[in-house]
């Protein structure tokens, strides 16, 4: 295998995603995002400026998926291609 000076590259463009909301689901994003505007005192965001956030805080919180992703990447860093 051939070392080379750069990593990976990481892809950060952002990716558009369309999804289904339920009514409720969609009343109570409103909802947080009105409640979170007058804690912080900013502007009310949309519901799909609160989505992304709140996935990435689900996935950084979720240990079970932290201990699986490492297991996962450590299994396959032994082999090579």
């Amino acid at each position: 295998m051939v070392k080379l000076k750069l990593g990976p590259i990481a892809d950060d463009k952002p990716v558009r995603v369309t999804v289904e909301l339920s009514a409720v689901l969609h009343r109570d994003l409103v909802a947080y995002a009105e409640i979170l505007a007058r804690e912080t005192g900013g502007a009310v965001a949309a519901p799909s400026r609160l989505i992304p956030l709140m996935l990435e805080r689900f996935i950084s919180a979720d240990r079970g998926f932290a201990k699986a992703r490492h297991e996962r990447r450590s299994g396959s860093a032994g082999r090579q291609l």
